[in-house]
């Protein structure tokens, strides 16, 4: 279904039965991503999301409509227009950074907190300048050379090299996927809600009053340490890492993510 939220068309689809639990993909991901945490995650009324510049969410011409805190109200009014007053909410990779960020700015809207791979920014101003500059490249690259000179890159970087483990129907699946992207949503993306475009959120986690599940590949070390830091500043955190598995746990391992988060859902505070 398309809702129209602050001038722009979201798809958005849903799913199951139970409390709500928004789901927000990574970086050149869709929605669609998460259909098969479906039979794992069968207590949850899955809202599946596509962020904006990504599926078949518009794709705005300027990058500061992309900047992560409007993305976060964007989501705010979504929910308000489903009728949700509290959810359960899940990112993974770029859209843990926008849970983080959602979780900063609307904290009374979140019962749970699933933060998959992810950060919530980089702590000085010289770390954000230098990845600003890398994201602004890439964004480049992506309107210079084609989405699918690009998509070819993206797949081959380490943070994705244990999904060559992946059957081959699977790791297809997921390239289809991402070549459906809109190449001026991915490069805004970059631009507008990069790591290194967002505002470090490090000293609002100690304020985070909910339940939060932090799961980690054991494989995927830089998060894995992230992961671990956050899990010391927020105050009800879990931290779980999963053996054998990379940066997309829910694709490389989606029967351990969905038994774990499931469990962790269902758990009474």
């Amino acid at each position: 279904m398309m809702v129209r939220i602050r001038g722009i068309n979201y798809h958005i689809e849903i799913s199951g039965n139970g409390y709500p639990l928004v789901l927000l993909h990574g970086f050149t991901g869709a929605a669609s991503t998460w259909k098969p945490l479906s039979p794992v995650l069968p207590t949850a009324k899955l809202i599946m999301v596509d962020i904006i510049g990504h599926g078949r969410t518009d794709s705005p011409l300027l990058p500061e409509r992309y900047r992560i805190e409007e993305v976060a109200a964007d989501l705010n009014d979504l929910l308000a227009e489903l009728g949700y007053e509290k959810v359960d909410l899940l990112g993974y990779s770029m859209g843990g950074r926008l849970a983080i960020t959602f979780a900063a700015l609307f904290p009374d809207k979140i019962r749970k907190l699933v933060l998959e791979s992810t950060s919530p920014g980089l702590k000085n101003q010289e770390e954000r300048d230098t990845r600003t500059k890398r994201d602004w490249h890439l964004a480049a690259r992506i309107l210079s050379s084609g989405l699918e000179n690009f998509i070819n890159y993206w797949e081959d970087i380490p943070l994705f090299k244990t999904q060559m483990h992946l059957p081959a129907s699977v790791r297809a699946q997921i390239r289809k996927q991402r070549l459906q992207n809109d190449p001026l949503g991915l490069a805004n993306s970059l631009i507008g809600m990069g790591t290194g475009a967002q505002p470090s959120w490090w000293e609002a986690l100690d304020e985070f009053n909910f339940e939060t599940l932090i799961i980690t590949g054991d494989l995927d070390v830089k998060f894995c340490e992230i992961g671990s830091k956050m899990k010391n500043l927020i105050p009800k955190a879990h931290h779980v890492s999963i053996a054998n598995a990379g940066h997309a746990i829910h694709v490389e391992e989606p029967e351990k993510f969905g038994t774990i988060v499931s469990g962790f859902l269902s758990k009474n505070d």
